[in-house]
């Protein structure tokens, strides 16, 4: 895995590129590739490169040229049908200096120019300059695995990396908050555009290509996910046993082409499904013990050590664990949100860098099972939403609002306990059965009604209310699908699940080291979009074709598992021993004097937190902004804040 940045002045500007600037550009992100780095500088143009070697570790340095030294290269991810690709180009009489895959892609470029990223089959971001058209090329991968962001400046200037602090280091752009994504990022953990917190800073979309020449740019989508039923499933003319059967084989194919490597590689255990069929499949495919990394807390409720190891036991793999302390945990949390550029989303993140340091010490890649869930239907959330609509569909119909008044206030009376009375309040008996009310504001962190109380008036005029859920409304209406299962998840493939992505190579690449996600190999995740709802959701049975499909190979207890998500217990330690967290970065006078948030909400919501009531993720949403700011906007050094 590696870093890219570079810089192409506009026609209307007198900047040049100096070395002195790439150079900054290219090592503020050294930890992306330390084994190597290079750069190219020309009139008008700069392109640099860090290198983590996987593949042709002595031949792959970056930046490549064609053999007329007329296009240049340089590129981030693995191409994993490379090996095929390089048979066919060579056959067709395309000689070859190197083994490595970004050859491969600069060939396919000389020959399809934009068309290229649509033979690539992997996880990838590139930027290819072609002198002779004085053009530049920045592609990303297919569901956007791989990080691109971008600045075009007023001038026609494009400035872009792998991480926006690449393109603080150019000076061309100045990090600012841009307010008008607070709501997007209070309601859904992250941006969930095409935009991030920082002013003026895009990303390229997953699946897209950006054109840049004359100081103009123009972005085109090379591939969707498409769910159309396959031929006449719906007549019910395919048998469950047989999508079972292709699925496996997919499956252990898109397995297969990961373990691709020239170093070590191993394998995040998480002690969940997901993480668990991989294992599964690669201890069908290689020889030694997989070398496996599991996480955990020393909370009890917060340690799901004991799955990791029924796993690694299944298949005797050579395991290892790391166990995170409070304050090793806390005083991560700003170096964390340096790397990830935006504030960190999950707080599963820090345990994240802290499994992926375990595993840098004996691996250079690892395999994850991120992009399950988006695909399979995971998330109980789909199955709770699918539900309430249904019923709510029907008790609004049967119904007048003055007896469901009635009925609301009778439950909420009657409720046993604090707990259910909570449950029962994000159910069809007390909000509306609309799309907005069952799904996105009942499993986002602040929904609507929660921001208007929240966000400062003043805030409010500058920027409007915006629609928080507008990338997902975009995505719903933009998809194919039919269902609304597959809507839901289409909608999750293009928002969450990217600062999932992010989350992942972030976290990985501070410690540098590779990891790769086999459930998003393309041709598995077209097959699986198209299959019946049935193999995703069966009643309360999520994911249950891969379930089916891990039948024998799995423990029972893997196989039967609720799905828990990543326990972290920040919410108890903030409530209680470090309870000076939210003294200082949510309730302090520099989170206050910024004018972002109505105090009173803040002290409001923090006394709830601290009497029992779960915002667990709020607290967290607002620790992370402030500290974002300080850190990106304030210029202060991570290193020198403590939270424990």
């Amino acid at each position: 895995m590696c870093g890219l940045c570079g810089v192409v002045v506009g026609p209307r500007s007198n900047r040049t590129v100096d070395e002195a600037t790439l150079v900054r550009m290219r090592d503020v992100i050294a930890h992306r590739g330390p084994d190597a780095y290079g750069m190219h500088i020309a009139p008008g143009i700069g392109l640099g490169h860090r290198r983590l070697s996987i593949i042709d570790v002595a031949g792959g340095a970056q930046p490549m040229y064609a053999a007329d030294n007329q296009v240049t290269i340089v590129y981030n991810g693995e191409v994993f049908n490379h090996p095929a690709l390089k048979a066919e180009l060579e056959a067709q009489g395309h000689v070859y200096h190197t083994r490595c895959d970004t050859e491969t892609v600069l060939k396919l470029y000389e020959i399809d120019g934009r068309e290229a990223p649509k033979r690539l089959r992997g996880m990838f971001a590139f930027a290819i300059w072609d002198a002779r058209t004085r053009s530049l090329l920045l592609a990303r991968d297919r569901f956007g695995v791989k990080p691109l962001y971008y600045h075009l400046a007023a001038d026609g200037t494009l400035v872009f990396g792998s991480e926006i602090k690449a393109l603080l280091e150019s000076g061309i752009l100045c990090a600012s908050l841009r307010e008008e994504g607070l709501p997007d990022y209070l309601a859904n953990r992250a941006t969930s555009g095409d935009e991030t917190l920082f002013a003026g800073v895009h990303r390229v979309p997953p699946g897209h290509t950006l054109l840049w020449r004359e100081g103009q740019v123009s972005i085109e989508r090379y591939w969707d996910l498409h769910y159309g039923e396959m031929g006449s499933v719906e007549r019910g003319s395919v048998s469950d046993e047989a999508f079972v059967g292709e699925f496996r084989d997919r499956f252990r194919e898109a397995v297969k082409l990961r373990l691709m490597s020239d170093v070590p590689l191993g394998m995040f255990l998480s002690g969940g499904i997901d993480s668990a069929a991989i294992t599964a499949m690669m201890s069908q495919l290689v020889r030694e013990p997989i070398k496996t990394f599991a996480v955990g807390f020393a909370e009890r409720e917060a340690n799901e050590l004991e799955y990791a190891r029924l796993v690694a036991k299944r298949y005797g793999t050579d395991h290892r664990e790391v166990v995170v302390s409070a304050p090793d945990f806390l005083n991560a949390v700003p170096r964390l949100v340096w790397h990830e550029d935006e504030p960190m989303a999950h707080p599963s993140s820090v345990a994240l860098y802290f499994v992926s340091k375990l595993a840098s010490e004996h691996v250079k890649v690892v395999l994850t099972g991120e992009g399950s869930d988006e695909m399979l239907a995971g998330y109980n959330r789909y199955r709770v939403t699918l539900l309430n609509l249904r019923y709510g569909e029907r008790y609004e119909r049967a119904l007048p609002a003055s007896v469901r008044r009635a009925i609301a206030s009778a439950v909420d009376a009657l409720a046993p306990g604090k707990r259910w009375r909570a449950r029962l309040r994000r159910t069809f008996l007390f909000e509306p059965a609309t799309l907005d009310d069952l799904y996105f504001d009942n499993f986002a962190v602040f929904g609507r009604l929660r921001q208007a109380s929240l966000l400062a008036p003043a805030l409010r005029e500058r920027v409007g209310m915006a629609d928080p859920y507008a990338a997902a409304h975009r995505a719903m209406r933009e998809t194919d699908a039919r269902r609304l299962l597959d809507r839901l998840l289409y909608a999750d493939v293009r928002t969450y699940l990217h600062e999932l992505l992010m989350k992942q190579d972030q976290m990985s690449m501070a410690a540098s080291i590779e990891s790769r996600v086999p459930f998003l190999d393309h041709p598995l995740a077209e097959y699986v979009a198209r299959l019946p709802e049935r193999m995703k959701l069966r009643g309360h049975t999520t994911k249950s074709i891969l379930r089916r499909a891990m039948a024998g190979l799995l423990p029972d207890k893997i196989l039967t598992r609720r799905k828990m998500g990543f326990p972290v217990p920040f919410g108890g330690w903030v409530a209680g021993p470090h309870g000076a967290v939210l003294d200082e970065f949510v309730l302090g006078a520099r989170a206050r004097d910024r004018g972002l948030f109505d105090a009173a909400a803040v002290s409001q919501l923090a006394a709830e937190h601290r009497g029992g009531a779960n915002h667990d993720e709020r607290m967290w949403s607002l620790v992370n902004l402030e500290l974002w700011q300080r850190i990106f906007i304030e210029g202060e050094d991570p290193l020198s804040i403590r939270l424990a």
